[in-house]
């Protein structure tokens, strides 16, 4: 039995694959009132799909309790080398692990022609794999993981470039399909024909783009450092969750300089001050605030409670339970603005109960290491939902 743990764009067409290809295939995904533990229960192959390090980690810690031994966790998100070694010290020694992200968007998940990137042993199931395309075995463990941040290293900030390209163009009376029919006979053809038209479908979203790019910062990677800012830019100005190719409109609309907001140079207009930001990987706010308003470099992050998409609470009765879920939406949240626990200046908490204040403190520590923020810790007599037990609010200072 195959567990598929899955979300997004790409989760259910590659289920579908495994389906049809003859395998009994248990799935999980958020607000079914399934738990992953239950989701991987019995299974002896477990695949995770999911939006970034911190999902996989939620996940895979909440799946835990039903893995069986001898099963193995084929781990094919996007989430880097390094947090693919924090799996494998988070899972039992009797669990295998092999990282398997792969090449392409939608279209090939559904039809089955992705590139997957292997690191570590795939005896035993690389038919599984060959499922979803072609497989590569790269090496040991993490070299999937390493291979994929290194593609896409080149891969966006190419499309971020080639945006560029157009912007310059543009403010010198260049016609777009002209610079890209003769563009077409160069090796980034293919890619400025992808962008000439920035596709209305999301097929491989900004913010993913961004998120890809933020793994792989290296001392010395000025290119994708560069392509990295453009991409936070657009994701501050609320394009996450387009597909990439919007980055090409985008580029043009805040003209040809790469530092926003300097009104007055050619082709370029202010941009907003106070920009909302809502994170598609936590439940949906109810439509009175926003999950955080990024100004400047400064990130507010509204306050924060364990309930789930439907509007359950989460881990009702357990402090523990509740602030656990709670951090883990911070961390989704803060690594969508490339951000991380670290870049916390100010954090407050409403507790319902102070006596409960170790139980709580006990998982903030675990989150938030070394020297702690500002901080504020009040008690309340109820929140805005009965039965949460606390709430969570934060001022972030971003990354430049």
């Amino acid at each position: 039995m195959i567990a598929f743990l899955g979300q997004g764009r790409m989760g259910a067409p590659m289920a579908r694959r495994l389906v049809a290809a003859g395998h009994k295939v248990t799935t999980w995904r958020r607000g079914t009132g399934v738990s992953a533990a239950e989701a991987v229960d019995g299974a002896e192959l477990v695949i995770t799909m999911l939006s970034d390090p911190g999902a996989v980690r939620e996940v895979l810690t909440a799946a835990l309790p039903g893995l069986r031994a001898g099963a193995t966790v084929v781990e094919m998100s996007t989430i880097g080398p390094e947090a693919v070694h924090e799996l494998r010290a988070l899972l039992p020694a009797s669990v295998g692990l092999v990282d398997a992200p792969v090449l392409g968007s939608v279209g090939p998940a559904t039809d089955g022609t992705l590139t997957v990137l292997a690191g570590g042993d795939l005896a035993g199931f690389r038919e599984v794999l060959e499922v979803f395309g072609s497989v590569r075995e790269l090496g040991p463990l993490g070299a999937g993981a390493a291979m994929k941040i290194a593609v896409m290293s080149a891969l966006v900030p190419a499309q971020v470039l080639l945006a560029e390209t157009f912007a310059y163009g543009a403010a010198h009376g260049v016609d777009r399909d002209a610079l890209v029919g003769v563009l077409s006979g160069t090796p980034l053809g293919t890619l400025a024909e992808r962008l000439r038209v920035p596709s209305a479908e999301t097929r491989y979203s900004l913010a993913h783009a961004a998120k890809d790019l933020e793994l792989g910062a290296w001392e010395g990677a000025t290119m994708a450092a560069a392509a990295r800012t453009r991409l936070q830019q657009a994701r501050a100005a609320g394009l996450g969750e387009r597909d990439l190719t919007a980055i090409a409109d985008h580029t043009g609309e805040s003209g040809a300089s790469p530092v926003a907001g300097h009104a007055g140079e050619s082709g370029s207009r202010p941009v907003a001050r106070a920009v909302p930001l809502n994170v598609a990987t936590i439940p949906a706010t109810n439509g009175m605030y926003s999950h955080a308003v990024r100004a400047g470099d400064l990130l507010y992050v509204s306050g924060q409670a364990a309930f789930d998409e439907q509007g359950n609470i989460v881990g009702a009765g357990s402090m523990t339970a509740q602030a656990e879920h709670v951090f883990e939406v911070i961390a989704r949240i803060l690594a969508d603005q490339g951000a991380t626990f670290g870049d916390i200046a100010f954090i407050r908490t409403y507790l319902t109960d102070m006596d409960a204040r170790a139980e709580y403190g006990a998982v903030r520590r675990r989150y938030i290491t070394g020297t702690p923020p500002a901080s504020t810790t009040v008690e309340v007599s109820k929140l805005f939902m009965p039965g949460l037990l606390l709430e969570v609010d934060l001022i972030v200072a971003l990354p430049g």
